[in-house]
């Protein structure tokens, strides 16, 4: 009779505590699995660093665009709290030919300027403005016309102005404020509201 294998003999007599072992080293690695301790593991090793709330960099400097009667045009960077008399500074300064009566009457210095402004000063004959945040090449800017100064043909420009209201707003001069259109009944109350924002003393 041959003898038994030494591994079947061992098999034979350990099969049941060896299927047990299997079957709780099974059942153990199901509940890591599914209490998430792995998937907890492996997240927080690979999670990337969180940016704060609030604490997102602000912008600090901006750019403004100034052009017309100043010695130096062009786009400068200037600090976020920047007012238009430092957008004129950084220019240069005001240059001899502007127009010092528009530029005393019409533009604030004080005025804090936004990201993407356009500011144009005058020369000597010519109106200029100072125009809102927007992209080069996408702002409106409109021509500012002097109620006391303009001519007709400049007068009838104007929205909703023919030259019969054209030769009211000049028979009325002069005028010390804009509103003065309605209160010398110049202009209706339509025609006004379409162009206060076009016009200057």
């Amino acid at each position: 009779m041959e003898s038994q294998n030494p591994w079947d003999e061992y098999l034979s007599k350990y099969k049941i505590p060896i299927l047990l072992s299997l079957v709780g080293g099974v059942l153990l690695i199901g509940g890591i699995i599914s209490s998430g301790i792995l998937q907890k593991t492996f997240v927080k090793s690979t999670q990337y660093p969180s940016v704060p709330s609030g604490q997102v960099p602000s912008l600090s400097k901006i750019k403004v665009d100034i052009s017309g009667a100043v010695n130096n045009p062009g786009v400068y960077d200037l600090p976020l709290d920047s007012r238009v008399e430092d957008v004129i500074m950084a220019a240069g300064g005001v240059s001899e030919d502007a127009n010092s009566e528009y530029l005393s009457k019409s533009i604030n210095l004080a005025q804090k300027v936004t990201d993407g402004m356009k500011i144009y000063l005058p020369f000597v004959g010519e109106v200029g403005v100072v125009g809102g945040a927007g992209v080069a090449g996408s702002l409106k800017d409109k021509a500012i016309i002097s109620l006391n100064q303009s001519s007709m043909t400049e007068l009838e420009s104007l929205p909703g102005v023919g030259p019969s209201t054209a030769q009211k707003i000049i028979d009325n001069r002069p005028y010390s404020s804009i509103e003065e259109l309605l209160i010398k009944k110049s202009v209706s109350k339509a025609v006004y509201q379409k162009i206060k924002d076009q016009v200057s003393i």
